[in-house]
């Protein structure tokens, strides 16, 4: 569960500019710095170094670092470029986030602002004799910071935007948001498990059309404790809302225009945007995985060795989920219903056992992967397997023209099956 503060920070740090300011920030502050201790400095040593020699060390650093920002930036924009066309375009938010690439073209960026202004300053004799000992020796822990990095971007540059790497990102961020939600199944509020909320609940509808990128569950509980009633929350992260959906029902509470005022409160702890966030919402990643699937199956690629990739690692987040959650309740005035097996099965594997129908290897491998799930967790994945398996059946029936291979899918679709029936299975849908 992500608290609004993390939330906040983790958005903020996602932008570039972040980094670069820290780094032109920290440049300024070292070049005036010399200015401030210049009288520290004895006279024996200040006589050594001459303002030509610090001059000409500047000048290569603020033309050298100017090119390989520029850079810099091409190749990020061509590793860009080919994650949206190689994996999907919604792993580019993944990269554009790459801290390493942040760091490396932010310190750049400062070397620059940092040569600029210790040129700009010598020329205009702020310094002094001690004041440049001191540049001196910043320029040369720029230039030793400056080296590490560009040897550190060489090696990154090795897979950046390379599929294998979008990959592994996409995995990642699924991970995470897989493990954060299983610590918190309810996101900390009641499990709802099925209820609805009470006919006497308020409806409250959305003002705003987008996904849903986060809901500020602290807030909305420390509004419900203080007036005195509970929330109902009828969408999850990452669900698409749109005006007049209900966000949530608020039993009880005040009456009158104090109520209003706290449905207006209530509404702004709902962030609605179009881009659609991996921090709460592990079926995103595995939509996004199921997107790079889709697209190595297309007729234009023609890759269903990445297709079956895809659907091990997809099976490898998955497998986190081995046991039924239990609550834990850090907002009890707050009610949320759960992760469904069928909807996240139904993300991950809907679109592969549509647009490899016709391909026998990634059928099987896409069958072996639903009975894994549903002999490790038959509670929680039987029965939403079999709804896929039977789903990808469907399509193999349709599209493969060899019986033998149709039959042998068949049969791993019957230890699926098998095992929904069984008693662990409970043949019911399981939720978190």
């Amino acid at each position: 569960m992500l608290s609004s503060l993390r939330y906040r920070l983790n958005r903020l740090f996602a932008h570039i500019w972040v980094p670069i300011g820290a780094y032109a920030v920290l440049a300024l502050v070292a070049a005036f710095i010399a200015v401030a201790l210049r009288g520290l400095i004895p006279e024996e040593l200040a006589f050594q170094i001459g303002a030509d020699a610090i001059d000409s060390l500047l000048n290569i650093l603020a033309s050298s670092m100017l090119a390989v920002t520029t850079f810099s930036l091409s190749i990020m924009l061509s590793a860009f470029a080919a994650a949206s066309s190689t994996a999907t375009p919604r792993a580019f938010q993944l990269l554009k986030t790459d801290r390493t690439a942040q760091q490396v073209l932010a310190s750049f960026l400062g070397a620059f602002i940092f040569s600029l202004v210790g040129i700009i300053s010598l020329k205009i004799g702020i310094y002094g004799e001690g004041g440049r000992v001191i540049l001196f020796a910043a320029t040369i822990l720029v230039l030793v910071l400056i080296v590490f990095n560009l040897v550190r971007w060489i090696g990154h540059l090795t897979d950046f935007g390379r599929l294998s790497d979008t990959m592994d990102r996409v995995e990642v961020a699924t991970t995470n948001a897989m493990k954060n939600r299983l610590a918190a199944p309810w996101l900390g509020a009641n499990p709802m498990q099925g209820r609805s909320p009470p006919d006497r609940a308020i409806p409250l509808p959305s003002r705003a059309v987008g996904h849903m990128q986060f809901i500020n569950l602290d807030r909305l509980n420390t509004l419900a404790q203080d007036a005195g009633f509970s929330i109902y929350l009828d969408v999850l992260p990452g669900e698409f809302v749109y005006q007049g959906t209900v966000l949530a029902h608020v039993l009880e509470g005040p009456i009158g225009p104090e109520f209003d005022t706290l449905l207006a409160e209530i509404h702004d702890g709902f962030d609605i945007g179009m881009d659609r966030s991996f921090d709460q919402d592990p079926r995103f990643g595995m939509i996004t995985l199921s997107e790079i699937a889709s697209r190595a199956l297309s007729p234009a690629v023609n890759d269903p060795g990445t297709a079956i990739d895809v659907i091990r690692r997809m099976t490898r987040v998955m497998s986190l989920w081995d046991d039924r959650a239990v609550p834990d309740i850090d907002f009890p005035h707050l009610w949320v219903r759960g992760m469904s097996a069928d909807e996240m099965l139904r993300d991950a594997f809907a679109a592969t056992a549509r647009d490899g129908a016709a391909l026998y290897e990634v059928q099987i491998t896409l069958q072996r992967a639903l009975l894994a799930m549903a002999q490790q967790s038959p509670g929680i994945f039987a029965y939403a397997a079999r709804a896929q398996s039977q789903r990808a059946m469907s399509y193999a029936q349709g599209a493969m023209p060899i019986r033998e291979e149709v039959d042998h899918l068949q049969g791993v679709a019957d230890q699926i099956n098998g095992v929904a029936h069984s008693p662990q299975g409970d043949g019911v849908q399981a939720k978190t």
